[in-house]
C-alpha cells in the first residue's frame, strides 16, 4: 500500500503525519513500529493520525513508535500546523485527542498554542520529586546538572522500577536558571531521550511552578529548541494551561507500506 505523509518537527520533537479525513484506515502496532523505525521506515517520535470529527475541527491520534497510544503536546501542535496548511481548520481550532477536546492557535512565525487539559494536579514525593499528569504521566526531578549525569541509566531506573514499569512513565530532569528551565525527558514508548516533550515541559513547568509559588508562566529549554509554559496556579492545581513554541514542516512524501 502506498501511504501519503507529511514530517513535521515541533523543537526537534519529529512526527510522521497522515491525513485520514477522506480514509479510513486501521493501522496495526506492527505497521506503526515499522513507520517510525528511523532505519527500516520514515523514521519519527510518533506517528499522528488526523480524522474528521462532528464536535471539533479535527480529531488527532498519537501512537509512540512501540505502538502505544497516549497524549502528545508537541505532537498535538505539529497537527495543528499540519491542519491549517491542510485548509482543515483557520488560525484558531479545537481538536479532541485521547484525553479530551484542546484548543488550538496558530501565531506569528509558525508559534503554535495549544491548551492542556486542566486542572492539572501536582504530586509533590516523600523524596521530593513530582508526580505530574499532563495527558500522559511525568516524573520530575530537581537537579544541579542535567549534563554530568548518566542520563540514560538514571532515568531508566526510574521508568522501570517496581511503581512505573506496567504502564511506564516519562522522566525528566530539570535545571532552575534564573529566567527559564534547562530539561531533558526520557519518554516512555519511545525508550529514550527526545529532543524535546511538550507534555514533560508543561509537567516539569507547572513543579516548578508549584514548588516555588509562581503565578503565572515559564520559559522551558529543551536540546531541541525553546517553549513557554502559561497558566494560573491554585492551591495544588492548576487552571487554563497553555504551551507555546515552534512547528515546522519538514518533507511529505509517499511511503510503500
Amino acid at each position: 500500500m502506498l501511504l501519503k505523509f507529511s514530517k513535521y518537527q515541533g523543537t526537534g520533537n519529529d512526527f510522521v503525519i497522515i491525513d485520514l479525513t477522506k480514509d479510513n484506515f486501521k493501522f496495526s502496532e506492527n505497521q506503526i513500529k515499522k513507520i517510525c523505525d528511523r532505519k527500516y521506515g520514515i523514521g519519527a517520535d510518533g506517528l499522528i493520525l488526523i480524522s474528521n470529527h462532528d464536535r471539533v475541527s479535527f480529531e488527532m491520534k498519537f501512537f509512540n513508535p512501540d505502538g502505544s497510544a497516549s497524549f502528545c503536546g508537541n505532537g498535538s501542535r505539529c497537527a495543528v500546523l499540519y491542519c491549517f496548511h491542510q485548509g482543515i481548520t483557520q488560525s484558531n481550532c479545537s481538536f479532541i485527542t485521547n484525553d479530551g477536546i484542546h484548543q488550538g492557535e496558530v501565531l506569528e512565525n509558525e508559534n503554535i498554542k495549544i491548551s492542556i487539559k486542566s486542572p492539572v494536579l501536582v504530586d509533590k514525593l516523600t523524596n521530593g520529586d513530582f508526580e505530574v499528569n499532563t495527558g500522559s504521566p511525568h516524573y520530575v526531578q530537581i537537579a544541579n546538572s542535567i549534563d554530568n549525569i548518566d542520563f540514560q541509566k538514571h532515568c531508566k531506573s526510574i521508568r522501570n522500577n517496581e511503581k512505573y514499569f506496567q504502564n511506564g512513565i516519562n522522566v525528566n530532569l530539570v535545571k532552575v536558571e534564573d529566567d527559564f528551565l534547562d530539561i531533558r525527558t526520557y519518554e516512555r514508548g519511545v525508550e529514550d531521550e527526545t529532543l524535546s516533550c511538550g507534555s514533560g515541559v508543561t509537567a516539569t513547568a507547572l513543579a516548578i511552578a508549584y514548588e516555588n509559588k509562581i503565578e503565572d508562566s515559564l520559559f522551558v529549554k529543551t536540546r531541541g529548541g525553546k517553549l513557554k509554559v502559561d497558566f494560573e496556579r491554585l492551591e495544588n492545581s492548576f487552571e487554563k494551561v497553555f504551551l507555546t513554541g515552534p512547528a515546522k514542516f519538514v518533507f511529505s512524501g509517499d511511503y510503500d507500506l
